[in-house]
């Protein structure tokens, strides 16, 4: 089995900044690659960044470019996410991804997901 936790939403005015944390934890001790996505009320889960399994590759979506930056502990499969400037439109669940090597947008590729943290961004 292999346990995947999120941590560091909350509630933040726009602007501000917010750092999330993950780890999968479990049977698979190799690193693999890791990746967020959000999904906000009534809509569909969406991509927001991934790292491959050495931190080598980063993928991010147009929207977040510029303002987060996933990084990752190459010792243990954890990831982080900071999230800079904070808009009211990024307010959503987000949720830790693990699996597979390479940093990707197909949620397909991540095998292992955490059961989400609320991230609340007023205007």
């Amino acid at each position: 089995q292999v346990q995947v936790a999120e941590s560091g939403g909350g509630l933040v005015q726009a602007g501000g900044s917010l750092r999330l944390s993950c780890e999968a934890t479990g049977r698979t001790s190799a690193p693999v690659a890791m990746a967020w996505f959000r999904q906000a009320p009534g809509k569909e889960r969406d991509f927001v960044a991934a790292i491959s399994w050495r931190g080598g590759s980063k993928y991010y979506t147009d929207s977040v470019k510029d303002r987060f930056t996933i990084s990752r502990v190459n010792t243990r499969n954890a990831a982080y996410l900071q999230m800079n400037s904070l808009k009211p439109e990024d307010t959503a669940t987000y949720y830790c991804a693990a699996g597979g090597r390479i940093a990707t947008a197909n949620n397909e590729r991540y095998a292992y997901w955490g059961q989400g943290t609320q991230v609340t961004v007023s205007s």
